[in-house]
């Protein structure tokens, strides 16, 4: 799972190809927190067919408002640089995210 920051997130998700999930998390964020090992393991079962990337907004918050992220956590799928969905706080769940994954692969 590829670690973002804000000079790595245009080139490896707004610039990207192809479909990139984006796991947008915070610094002190317990549902991101609570997240994140079912999201890298989700990386483990489909990485090969899906790009999968984390931005800690805490460091990167111009990134967040640019990318509209206003509450935490959010789990995006971005397509050639657009956003094409994303689940947000209580809808992200692992349940959801696998599912939101399964329709992009």
């Amino acid at each position: 799972m590829l670690v973002l920051d804000k000079t790595t997130f245009e080139p490896e998700v707004l610039q990207g190809e192809g479909y990139i999930l984006v796991d947008f998390f915070g610094d002190g964020c317990a549902p991101c927190e609570a997240l994140m090992p079912h999201v890298e393991a989700l990386s483990e079962k489909y990485g090969d067919k899906l790009k999968f990337t984390k931005l800690n907004t805490t460091k990167a918050r111009r990134v967040a408002i640019g990318q509209k992220v206003l509450g935490l956590p959010v789990i995006a799928v971005y397509k050639d640089g657009e956003k094409v969905e994303e689940l947000i706080k209580e809808d992200a769940t692992p349940e959801n995210v696998e599912a939101m994954i399964k329709k992009y692969i």
